[in-house]
């Protein structure tokens, strides 16, 4: 959830958020839950961080705790160079790791922060990005995360987005949303995004990158990527941020699944 002038300060317990004290005319609307699943380098966590700054909303990045898991991991060698994994260790240490998200005032937006280290821009590298498909098919892994994703939004008022949020994590989420976009504008996406931040990937690698993902979430035994039934499809392959961002917004409006204590519809 994103702060201004009429919200107080929040308190961000580990594995658990707390919602920031709201003190506008979205206090007394009734609080929802959005899941927003679909496809890596969609945009899902730009719509996702947008609409809650919009309804002042948690945002919950699903994906940002199974990269801070393999982070822990590779960090402990349980991650082979050879792509082997230890499983057993991996499980036994599960109680170990202590995730949360803590709001950055100055970047606008929540850092993932693992046993109290804020990890974020090392969760994005592409070691951990080659790594994050074959531990998240990992079932004693999938069910912690998704134990911490359900305490996470049990008072509603979330957006969370992932690939397993409105089949496995919310599957009464109020509004589901699948999104989806042309392969090579995802591919393009995702290099910007990477080389922005410093890195030195090829198109080639990333190409690679994000369809061995592809592959492996869709195909996975534990909660594999899979549109449910009640989502709406969204594909932004021509939509920019904002015109994304409005028909959102559209949605919710005609649905009326946020209204005010006069029954009526209050976002714009």
């Amino acid at each position: 959830m994103l702060p201004n002038s009429d919200i107080e300060s929040a308190v961000l317990m580990s594995g658990e958020i707390t919602g920031w004290q709201l003190k506008s005319k979205y206090l007394l609307m009734k609080q929802i839950t959005i899941a927003i699943d679909g496809y890596s380098s969609c945009g899902k966590s730009t719509l996702a961080k947008a609409l809650a700054a919009k309804l002042g909303y948690s945002y919950v990045d699903s994906g940002a705790m199974y990269r801070a898991a393999t982070l822990f991991f590779l960090r402990n060698k349980w991650i082979k160079i050879n792509g082997s994994v230890n499983e057993s260790k991996i499980i036994e240490s599960l109680p170990l790791i202590n995730l949360s998200f803590r709001y950055n005032p100055q970047l606008r937006f929540s850092e993932t922060y693992l046993n109290e280290e804020n990890v974020e821009q090392e969760i994005r590298q592409m070691e951990v990005s080659n790594n994050v498909s074959k531990i998240s098919t990992l079932k004693k892994v999938r069910e912690k995360m998704i134990h911490l994703q359900k305490e996470m939004g049990k008072n509603k008022g979330v957006v969370m987005e992932g690939r397993d949020i409105g089949t496995a994590v919310f599957p009464d989420a109020e509004l589901k949303l699948f999104m989806t976009a042309d392969s090579e504008v995802r591919i393009q996406r995702r290099y910007d995004e990477m080389t922005s931040k410093g890195e030195q990937v090829t198109m080639d690698q990333v190409r690679e990158n994000l369809e061995k993902r592809d592959y492996s979430d869709t195909h996975r035994k534990e909660n594999p990527l899979v549109q449910a039934q009640d989502a709406i499809v969204l594909d932004n392959s021509d939509l920019d941020k904002q015109q994304q961002l409005d028909y959102v917004i559209t949605l919710i409006n005609d649905l009326a699944l946020v209204k005010d204590e006069n029954n009526q519809q209050r976002i714009r």
